[in-house]
């Protein structure tokens, strides 16, 4: 993909991401695609990535998801982004969360995600989210 498609990609990924819509976001990958978040369990498939963006769609029904930038990193692309968001689903804490991260995308010769390795601050993540003092 050129990189004026990939911006384009990236903006509308980003968009589903604030549709509330996980499987408009488990779109963007390949039907045997797999994301992974912070190390954590390997998502494999469009029905576990909804999954896993339902989590976060859940836990902040607010949730804004902002396109930072892109980083062309060989057959990588490195997507930057923010994350804003109260925390007031079930079980909830009300508190508001950012955070910026990025994901690692590797695309398939269909220009959709093979694979991609979501990144960010955990240990920032859990004090907004606890609401521990200084945030």
């Amino acid at each position: 993909m050129t990189e004026a498609q990939l911006e384009d990609f990236a903006r509308r990924y980003t968009a589903a991401w604030c549709s509330q819509d996980a499987v408009q976001v488990a779109s963007f990958f390949l039907p045997s695609g797999s994301l992974r978040i912070n190390n954590g369990t390997l998502s494999v498939g469009r029905e576990a990535i909804a999954e896993a963006a339902r989590g976060f769609m859940t836990a902040f029904p607010d949730l804004k998801v902002l396109f930072d930038r892109l980083e062309i990193c060989g057959e990588r692309v490195h997507y930057h982004w923010t994350l804003i968001g109260t925390n007031t689903g079930l079980g909830g804490t009300g508190n508001r969360v950012q955070i910026s991260g990025l994901e690692d995308w590797r695309f398939g010769a269909d220009g959709l995600v093979a694979e991609s390795a979501g990144h960010f601050d955990g240990a920032e993540y859990e004090r907004q989210l606890k609401g521990a003092v200084g945030s």
